[in-house]
């Protein structure tokens, strides 16, 4: 893996967000990581397209190197981070790409500020109607429709929260390695063990797993009841060219949340991308490389 070196740019309410910056292309593509990882799982794909486009991948707010001074109960504070941090700049029409978690903060950005956002990408984004955590049975299994009264009931889900939160405390190499190696890298290439390393220690800077998985079953931008509550209707105020990308052996985000994403937009071109199962970054770098070219024209 190349060595990147983040660089830094302080917000107006305080926070310190770290970014990678490579590439001088004239178009410009904004990357949006997904929980549980940083700017430099984009590492891939900038090596890919680095030389074509200018390239600014930001670590959010309680992620990699960036600060954590206020918590947050929704993704809309770190999509205003973000608007904030590339209007500082100086970015303008450009496209945003997100990955899962990042999909929904990119999805914010692109109905927020339409003069911003020339096009959009969602890869394996998580759904325009959240993602709902639910509550677990005697054997662990979801009960679907019974959700969490609060962040703090949610935070002791054995399944989905707790066990995370625990292995990014201690720093468990072995058992997040398990478990990356289970739900995301679940087909195809696997990095190797000494970008596996760096990796890992990006996951291990997160500091706001439990307010982000709080603030993915919040989200809703539909115009109908979620799980969690009423959506805002902000899906209808997406119009930009958008790309749709899926891994077609996705355990982390089930076809169902991208076929909602799919049936609400419907400028969007979607591809299945094969082999690949929630990061297309290690299964199908150059699959993926060619799609985004393709897309940005």
């Amino acid at each position: 893996m190349q060595q990147y070196h983040k660089k830094f740019l302080d917000l107006s309410n305080g926070e310190r967000l770290a970014y990678l910056e490579e590439g001088k292309g004239k178009q410009t593509l904004l990357l949006i990581h997904g929980n549980m990882s940083s700017s430099i799982h984009w590492t891939p794909l900038i090596e890919r397209l680095g030389n074509e486009y200018k390239i600014i991948a930001p670590d959010m707010r309680g992620f990699g190197d960036s600060s954590y001074k206020q918590r947050f109960d929704s993704l809309e504070p770190l999509a205003d981070d973000i608007h904030e941090f590339y209007t500082k700049l100086g970015l303008k029409n450009f496209v945003i790409a997100g990955w899962s978690t990042g999909g929904g903060v990119a999805m914010l950005l692109a109905a927020k500020y339409p003069n911003d956002v020339k096009k959009i990408i969602l890869m394996d984004s998580m759904s325009v109607a959240g993602y709902p955590i639910f509550k677990k049975d005697a054997n662990g299994a979801p009960i679907i429709g019974q959700v969490y009264p609060s962040k703090e009931e949610m935070a002791k889900d054995p399944l989905q929260v707790a066990a995370a939160a625990k292995c990014i405390e201690d720093k468990n190499a072995p058992y997040m390695t398990q478990l990356w190696n289970l739900v995301i890298y679940n087909v195809g290439t696997k990095p190797s063990e000494e970008d596996n390393k760096i990796y890992l220690a990006e996951t291990f800077k997160e500091r706001c797993l439990i307010d982000i998985d709080w603030s993915l079953t919040q989200f809703n931008i539909t115009s109908l009841p979620g799980f969690y509550g009423m959506g805002n209707g902000l899906a209808n105020q997406i119009k930009q060219p958008m790309l749709i990308l899926w891994g077609e052996n996705d355990l982390t985000v089930p076809k169902i949340m991208t076929d909602q994403n799919v049936a609400s937009f419907p400028q969007a071109k979607f591809e299945i991308i094969k082999g690949s199962g929630h990061s297309p970054l290690m299964a199908a770098p150059d699959k993926l490389a060619a799609e985004v070219k393709a897309f940005i024209g």
